[in-house]
């Protein structure tokens, strides 16, 4: 495969053309950023990490019937993906309470959430990512009634698929965030599943091993992504 012109760089990947018109590739750079770019490094090694981290999460996720966009690793940093046509909406659910949610509603960190919450995120760094409903999505085009039931549906079945296999590795997932997009007609899980992107805490003592160690400043980021990845099994 002929790997073409970069056509997106985000935060922490880069997305490249390829001499197939259905198939890009996604590069996982060792970028690290928070609150919407204002806190930045670059962390050794976490681009492989993640890279190998999300190959290995969406495998199990197609083995569990959920449709991805992930083809095959194409190097240490890289894989190949299809190319969706995005929706602008970030799906979250949320099992235990932390983050954000804490800060609008004043709960206490750390309680359960029994149903998990289910929220939609418009996609926008010039408006810090505000919240949404299903109204606002089909008002405004960013997805149909049946799209907006897909997304959902596919969001829980993953969070079945997920807290089992983190509770199994003796972790808790916490929070997470999908992106979602459209491949010939079909809805399909996009972007990425790393510790990036998810909340995950140790279940005996609640040691978190996420992202939220960079915005915390707790340090051991990269350490922390390994130590998630070796208790699954993934290979690095």
């Amino acid at each position: 495969m002929e790997k073409r012109e970069q056509l997106y760089s985000g935060k922490a990947k880069s997305v490249y053309g390829t001499d197939d018109a259905d198939l890009y590739i996604m590069e996982f750079r060792d970028d690290t950023t928070a609150f919407d770019g204002l806190k930045v490094e670059s962390l050794a090694r976490k681009g492989m990490v993640n890279n190998k981290f999300n190959a290995f999460i969406m495998q199990k996720l197609e083995a569990a019937g959920v449709p991805t966009h992930f083809v095959r690793m194409h190097s240490d940093n890289e894989a190949v993906v299809k190319r969706l046509e995005m929706i602008p909406l970030e799906c979250v659910v949320r099992n235990i309470a932390a983050g954000s949610l804490v800060k609008r509603l004043g709960v206490t960190e750390g309680m359960d959430l029994t149903p998990p919450t289910f929220e939609l995120f418009l996609k926008n760094d010039a408006l810090h990512d505000p919240m949404v409903n299903e109204y606002h999505a089909r008002s405004f085009g960013w997805a149909t009634e049946a799209e907006i039931a897909r997304m959902k549906e596919l969001t829980f079945k993953v969070n079945d698929v997920l807290k089992k296999l983190f509770r199994d590795a003796g972790m808790l997932l916490v929070d997470y965030k999908l992106e979602f997009g459209r491949f010939h007609g079909d809805i399909v899980l996009g972007d990425e599943f790393s510790p990036d992107g998810c909340r995950l805490w140790d279940a005996d003592t609640r040691k978190k091993l996420d992202k939220d160690r960079f915005r915390q400043g707790l340090g051991s980021v990269v350490e922390a992504y390994e130590e998630v990845a070796h208790r699954l099994g993934v290979p690095l």
